[in-house]
């Protein structure tokens, strides 16, 4: 619909390909419906693994306009300094979640104009550089916040970094800061581990059951844009008034 403002959905997954075929083909697939639905993809950024993918594949299908990534310098290597490593010594994705040529990070690195933290759109789309990772995910969560019907946030499988993202998505919904669809595909069963630990955190008292909702299972990615349009917020969220200043 004209004027309608353009959905923006930020995924959390990881700088590794995983062992099992089916998470990168995950990343193809989401992408494939992201574009075919015209959402935006804010991501970590990155151009390995299971990132790399999403963001690769989106961009080959929608133009780099469609991506815009978010990456703490800290995590990003030189390519001499990568290519140089022996095959045994190789980087870790977590070592180095994206490379970039020497000159890039010099003039970069020799610049206080955060004009020149903005990295020009490549086969990843766009990049903003920061200096942390907590401003990272507020920028990832603003980006959501502004997009149009339908944005949310989405996980695909990841290492700690993913978990720790998808569950700060959820307390700041359960806290009343957002309240921004969460939703996790369960490829092979990759999210069981999690979604039984927010069962049992009900049954022992530590999770209301209203506030189970907050985080949205689906099992395959052609399922993730029906679970954002029809999210509903969960019952149970905390009203906290995050904008009173105490004198």
């Amino acid at each position: 619909m004209a004027g309608t403002q353009q959905p923006v959905v930020c995924v959390f997954c990881g700088s590794s390909p995983g062992s099992n075929p089916a998470h990168l083909e995950s990343a193809r697939s989401l992408a494939r419906a992201l574009h075919e639905a015209d959402y935006k993809l804010v991501y970590g950024g990155g151009t390995m693994g299971v990132m790399g993918e999403l963001a690769k594949t989106i961009v080959s299908l929608s133009g780099p306009e469609s991506v815009q990534g978010i990456i703490p310098r800290a995590l990003i290597r030189s390519e001499k300094d990568v290519t140089s490593r022996s095959a045994t010594s190789q980087f870790s994705a977590k070592e180095a979640e994206r490379t970039m040529s020497d000159d890039e990070l010099k003039r970069i690195d020799s610049s206080e104009d955060p004009d020149a933290w903005i990295v020009p759109k490549s086969e990843f789309g766009g990049t903003t550089i920061v200096p942390d990772m907590h401003t990272r995910k507020r920028l990832m969560a603003h980006s959501v916040e502004a997009g149009g019907p339908g944005s949310g946030f989405v996980a695909l499988a990841g290492g700690y970094g993913t978990m720790e993202e998808v569950l700060e998505m959820v307390t700041w919904n359960q806290l009343g800061i957002h309240k921004i669809p969460i939703i996790v595909v369960n490829i092979n069963g990759y999210w069981d581990g999690l979604l039984d630990l927010v069962k049992n955190s009900v049954r022992e008292g530590f999770i209301s059951p209203g506030q189970a909702n907050i985080l949205v299972e689906v099992k395959r990615t052609d399922q993730v844009i029906e679970a954002l349009h029809k999210y509903q917020v969960a019952e149970g969220r905390y009203q906290l008034d995050w904008n009173r200043i105490e004198p």
